[in-house]
């Protein structure tokens, strides 16, 4: 695991849309993201290390 993924975790830890952003610009993912992490945060962390790390 690289020092960039560990950040784009950490990120995805904080402000999941964020992580997510920062690895696939602004892309169905971090659409897809934000709109789980605006129903809920949880779903948005879980989704945005999913990505992350797939």
């Amino acid at each position: 695991m690289s020092t960039a993924t560990c950040v784009d975790i950490i990120l995805a830890i904080i402000l999941p849309p964020l992580g997510v952003f920062f690895k696939y610009g602004c892309k169905v993912e971090f659409w897809i993201c934000l709109l789980l992490t605006i129903l809920g945060w949880l779903p948005g962390i879980i989704y945005a290390i999913w990505i992350i790390t797939r």
